[in-house]
């Protein structure tokens, strides 16, 4: 299967795309599709990339990836437990031309702009859920009813946008196998040290070579992003592995001296790792029980 361009399999009349996930883990490799995707995670957690940042995802998250942004999702593999996830494809010409162009729509047209970054919803999620569960048991003028629906929705809903960087250039087949499979073993490997020579290697590039290619593409150097995936994998871990102490954090994600992971963390979260450790565990804690309950529509 090609990494680089990803087609969405439809039949030529399908307009709105509606597709379950389900496994072990979802659709790992870098891949980007003409489609704009909105998907919900049901269940499972992990790490999604999109530009130039990397984040975490758990149940209840509502993420949109715009047309031919370039993005990975990995699961965190869990023996027992399995992913699943739903999402719609839809392009900005699906319902018309000029659909989103329509004054009433001005909102979501923003929206779809912001999409080129990534997003990650903030609030109606809940709301969001409902309806993407409702949307698989519809028929085909159902399901643009609730298109519709969440459309509103989302145009009012509180979001990030993921990345800061647009990446404009769409990849050739040749380079989407070669960042997928940086990413890859980086994510697989993020633990360990990781010299310039070996991941060099793994593009088939020289160390010079792949410095200026990865800059280019991800407008941050290679060991910026390696640090970002290990912040990142830390930030789950404070969450899920609360007996572990932060040195033992630290060392299990790839920091070998503490005093150099409290500065790269504060400088990538802000905050201390103590600090994020007590206040955004607290935080989630509170989010999970209120979206669990049906009350987290904001």
């Amino acid at each position: 299967m090609k990494v680089l361009p990803f087609k969405i399999p439809k039949a030529e009349s399908d307009i709105l795309i509606v597709q379950e996930d389900c496994g072990t883990a979802f659709y790992e490799q870098l891949h980007q599709h003409e489609e704009i995707q909105l998907s919900c995670i049901i269940r499972g957690k992990g790490t999604f990339i999109v530009g130039d940042t990397i984040r975490d995802f758990q149940p209840n998250d509502v993420l949109l990836f715009g047309s031919h942004v370039p993005h990975v999702l990995k699961s965190d593999i869990v023996d027992g437990q399995d992913c699943y996830m739903i999402s719609l494809f839809f392009t900005t010409t699906s319902f018309g031309p000029q659909f989103f162009s329509l004054p009433t729509l001005q909102k979501a047209k923003e929206l779809l702009q912001d999409a080129n970054f990534g997003i990650k919803f903030k609030t109606n999620l809940y709301s969001l859920r409902t309806h993407f569960e409702r949307i698989l048991v519809e028929n085909p003028i159902q399901q643009f009813a609730t298109f519709f629906e969440m459309l509103s929705i989302l145009s009012e809903s509180n979001y990030e946008t993921v990345s800061s960087f647009l990446n404009t250039k769409t990849y050739t087949d040749d380079e989407g196998k070669r960042m997928s499979a940086v990413f890859e073993f980086v994510m697989n490997n993020y633990e360990q040290k990781i010299a310039l020579n070996d991941i060099s290697s793994i593009a088939n590039m020289t160390p010079n070579a792949f410095c200026k290619y990865f800059k280019q593409r991800t407008n941050k150097t290679f060991f910026r992003f390696l640090t970002e995936v290990r912040i990142e994998n830390a930030c789950k871990a404070f969450i899920n592995k609360p007996q572990l102490s932060i040195a033992e954090i630290a060392f299990s994600c790839g920091f070998f001296n503490i005093s150099n992971f409290n500065r790269k963390f504060k400088e990538i979260k802000g905050v201390a790792p103590s600090i994020f450790r007590k206040h955004y565990t607290s935080s989630s804690l509170n989010i999970s029980t209120e979206v669990q309950m049906g009350k987290l529509s904001l």
